[in-house]
């Protein structure tokens, strides 16, 4: 199933394997990012923080879309959406705190961003599609 995206200059189409691929790299930049922080135990704890959320979106994504049902299927995005936005939480403490300049973590917030507003469209979509089902119990979803 293609998602509706903006790209905040026109609309492209992703598919399954794209969104997949997207965020897996999400997850690998944000691994490379918490690599490179200082040796401090703040950026030790939000490294670990952002890791897990990071590398969570990914995840879940693929077991979206093994998802049963409709509903899975949102509940499943929901998780997506809920972790790519924690992750652009866990990047702008990294920046608040300076434990990294805002030109390396700016890309990553950016693509967090990104990341949240396609699964919260993405949901937006299903959801419409789950209830124009139910009205009309003979189209598809």
């Amino acid at each position: 199933m293609p998602f509706w995206i903006l790209d905040f200059r026109f609309w492209i189409v992703m598919n399954e394997a794209e969104l997949k691929s997207r965020t897996k790299q999400f997850a690998l930049r944000a691994i490379r990012l918490v690599d490179a922080l200082p040796r401090k135990v703040s950026a030790e704890v939000l490294g670990k923080q952002l890791i897990r959320s990071a590398s969570s979106v990914g995840a879940n994504y693929r077991s979206a879309c093994r998802a049963k049902s409709s509903p899975d299927f949102i509940s499943k995005l929901s998780i997506v959406e809920e972790e790519a936005d924690e992750s652009e939480y866990w990047l702008e403490l990294i920046q608040e705190a300076e434990l990294m300049k805002h030109t390396l973590v700016d890309p990553l917030r950016t693509e967090a961003h990104e990341i949240t507003a396609i699964f919260t469209a993405s949901i937006k979509t299903a959801r419409r599609n789950t209830q124009s089902t139910r009205s009309n119990p003979k189209s598809k979803i």
